[in-house]
C-alpha cells in the first residue's frame, strides 16, 4: 500500500491546505491528540479511510495516542459495529463482541503491518471474536474462568488488579469514570448513565473504548 504519510515538517506543495491526512499526521507530530481527532472526525469518504490507514500505523508503531484514536474512530464511525451486525442478529451479543473487538484492536495493533486496509484487518480480528462468541454460546457444560471474551476479561482485571487500577487512573475523564462506575463500583449501564447525566448508548461505547485503551496500556493479550 503506497504511504499517504507526509512528514510533519514538510509545507505544502504550493501553498495549498493541508489534506485531512496531512493534518492528523503533523498534530500527531506535534503531540496534540485534541487537534488530531478534530482533523480525523472532519474527514469523510476516501480522506477517511486514508486517516484511518495513516492512525493505524502510527498506532502499530506504538505510538499511544494514535491507538487511543484508533479505537475511537473505529468506534464512532460504526466501522467495527457494521462488521459484527453483519454476523450477528442479537443486538446484545453485538454489544459484547463489539467491546472484545475494540479490546483485541487495542492490544494487538502492533501486528497491523500497513500491507492492506486497517479495516481489512480489523475485519479479520471481528470474523475471530465472532467465533469466539458463537463457540462459547455452543458450550453446554459451565465455562472455565479463562474462557470468557477480552472485554470481559478486561473489566474482571479492572475490577480486581491494582497495576490495571493505576493505567485505568491515567485515562481521560471521559472514560475513567464511567469505566470506574461499571466495572469498579458495579454500576448498571442505566445507572452509569444517570450518574454521569449521559445516554446509555454514550456510557456503553465510552466504556468499550476505557476498557480497550486500558489493555493497551497494559499490553494485555487479546
Amino acid at each position: 500500500m503506497p504511504d499517504r504519510t507526509v512528514p510533519a515538517s514538510g509545507a505544502p506543495p504550493g501553498g495549498s491546505v493541508d489534506s485531512p491526512v496531512q493534518q492528523v499526521a503533523r498534530a500527531l507530530d506535534a503531540g496534540d491528540r485534541h487537534a488530531a481527532g478534530l482533523a480525523a472526525r472532519a474527514a469523510s469518504g476516501d480522506d477517511a479511510a486514508d486517516v484511518l490507514d495513516l492512525v493505524g500505523a502510527r498506532a502499530a508503531a506504538g505510538s499511544g495516542p494514535a491507538t487511543e484514536l484508533l479505537v475511537e474512530l473505529l468506534d464512532a464511525s460504526g466501522v467495527v459495529r457494521r462488521f459484527v451486525r453483519g454476523a450477528l442478529l442479537d443486538e446484545a451479543a453485538v454489544d459484547d463482541v463489539c467491546q472484545d473487538v475494540l479490546v483485541s484492536v487495542a492490544t494487538s495493533v502492533a501486528s497491523f503491518r500497513g500491507g492492506s486496509r486497517v479495516t481489512t484487518w480489523v475485519h479479520g480480528i471481528v470474523r475471530h471474536r465472532v467465533v469466539d462468541h458463537l463457540r462459547r454460546q455452543r458450550a453446554t457444560a459451565p465455562l472455565p474462568d479463562d474462557d470468557v471474551g477480552p472485554a470481559e476479561r478486561m473489566s474482571s482485571l479492572i475490577a480486581t488488579r491494582a497495576t490495571v487500577r493505576d493505567a485505568l487512573a491515567a485515562l481521560p475523564d471521559l472514560y475513567r469514570e464511567p469505566v470506574t462506575l461499571r466495572d469498579i463500583e458495579g454500576l448498571p449501564y442505566a445507572d452509569v448513565a444517570e450518574r454521569l447525566g449521559r445516554s446509555v448508548g454514550t456510557v456503553k461505547s465510552q466504556i468499550s473504548r476505557g476498557r480497550a485503551l486500558v489493555a493497551a496500556a497494559l499490553g494485555s493479550p487479546s
